[in-house]
């Protein structure tokens, strides 16, 4: 469960606001929202997405960044688990307004990353694609740039055999890597 707290601010404001605070938080139209605490499971599901996507990558082009701002809409700046972006920009940079693959894993209470935060992702003009991954059970809802645009509708994987492929990026994640070494009857 997220919780919106009581405070109301443009961007530059919550990143300064945000850097003396311990824990999570997004800025949601100009509202301040605390996150979830990660679970074991989320933090196993993003090191295993990270490692596979480094693998495939030209670092000279491409790097895969971890809880990194994403400039979302005039007042709202998320941070997805996990982007890929363009090399360049700076090492103090703070987000990104021109992400090329978002990915989230939702935790078993939230369902934000399928809702507000998908619509306001898949307006970003070169995403070639949004993934969501649960981390209860091994299930992905997929969004992936075709020749005629994102899809309004996600396609939904729950296969551990199958794979997810980025033809703009030339990667693929096979469902079974993502979720190694989870126990999903443990989560």
């Amino acid at each position: 469960m997220n919780v919106q707290l009581p405070v109301q601010m443009d961007k530059a404001a919550f990143l300064a606001w945000a850097d003396a605070r311990e824990g999570r938080y997004e800025l949601v139209d100009g509202r301040v929202v605390m996150m979830v605490r990660p679970s074991k499971a989320r933090a196993r599901i993003v090191r295993n997405i990270v490692v596979l996507l480094d693998r495939q990558l030209d670092p000279a082009r491409w790097e895969v960044v971890a809880d990194f701002g994403v400039d979302a809409g005039p007042q709202t700046l998320r941070f997805p688990n996990v982007m890929i972006d363009r090399v360049g920009g700076s090492d103090h940079d703070l987000s990104t307004t021109g992400p090329v693959l978002l990915i989230e894993v939702l935790s078993p209470s939230a369902r934000n990353d399928l809702g507000d935060k998908a619509a306001e992702f898949l307006r970003i003009p070169d995403l070639a694609g949004y993934i969501v991954f649960a981390q209860d059970k091994r299930k992905a809802w997929v969004w992936i740039r075709g020749s005629t645009g994102l899809p309004v509708a996600p396609d939904v994987l729950d296969n551990e055999g199958a794979t997810i492929e980025i033809p703009a990026l030339g990667v693929r994640l096979s469902m079974s890597e993502v979720y190694a070494r989870i126990a999903f009857d443990q989560v």
